[in-house]
């Protein structure tokens, strides 16, 4: 798949997004990240500024999660510039799908998921099959975990099928009369060869927990605009072995509800 291939594959599954019959707590946003960031191929770190659209909603018989970020660094090294990558997640409740609650202790929810991630600069195309378990954790509006392969329909060399584990999350609280959210996720990617014994990409952990206040609480209209700081780790980035990253990204988040 080219890059206007890929291009039309997002249009489409956006268009696909936008026309599912959504909840009342169905929820846009746009962020903006920026922070000092490791090219692993390189090994060096460069101001990166990440503009990402982020779309999660219901529909009748489950939820859809999708993001696309736009990221440009300062250097022009063929890594980050003007460069796009996205993922696609729509999950089919079973509970929905069979009219009756699938309980098992903590766990309040099982679905089917189909995720989908691409990128534009190395017309990446993966295919993410699995099972989300949804938890009831007090104190928390979700937490889910997902178990999927991951298949490679990538342009050029791929990979073999690997797997992955993802674990998300929301909690909001309040300090005083101001209001906080903590989210984020984190996940495992397992080692993976590359087609023709050419390499192996290695195993990595990726956490992005998020940290935010919302401002718009000093403007007596809460809830619109927050800010407040993501801290990205990643062990072994993009599979690169022994190129690690620990950064804070400055963030800020306008959302629209």
């Amino acid at each position: 798949m080219n890059q206007k291939g890929l291009l039309a594959g997002i249009l489409a599954l956006t268009v696909f997004i936008g026309l599912q019959p959504l909840s009342a707590s169905a929820q846009m946003e746009f962020q903006y990240q920026r922070g000092s960031l490791l090219n692993p191929f390189s090994g060096r770190h460069h101001a990166t500024n990440i503009l990402t659209f982020q779309h999660a909603g219901s529909w009748k018989l489950g939820r859809t999660f999708f993001f696309i970020d736009f990221l440009d660094d300062v250097e022009n090294d063929g890594f980050n510039d003007r460069d796009f990558y996205g993922e696609w997640y729509p999950s089919l409740s079973f509970s929905k799908l069979f009219g009756q609650d699938i309980k098992m202790g903590p766990i309040v929810d099982v679905s089917a998921v189909g995720g989908l991630n691409f990128d534009g600069d190395v017309n990446v195309l993966k295919f993410l099959p699995g099972v989300q378990l949804s938890w009831n954790i007090p104190g928390f509006i979700f937490v889910n975990t997902d178990f999927a392969a991951i298949v490679d329909y990538s342009d050029g060399t791929r990979h073999d099928t690997g797997f992955m584990f993802d674990i998300s999350w929301l909690k909001v609280f309040n300090i005083g009369s101001q209001s906080f959210s903590f989210m984020g996720h984190a996940e495992y990617i397992s080692s993976v060869e590359l087609e023709y014994d050419t390499g192996t990409i290695e195993a990595w952990i990726l956490a992005q927990p998020q940290l935010v206040w919302d401002v718009g609480n000093l403007f007596k209209s809460p809830g619109w605009l927050h800010m407040g700081v993501e801290l990205q780790y990643w062990s072994n980035k993009l599979g690169v072995d022994g190129q690690n990253e620990f950064r804070p990204e400055f963030l800020v988040v306008w959302r629209m509800q």
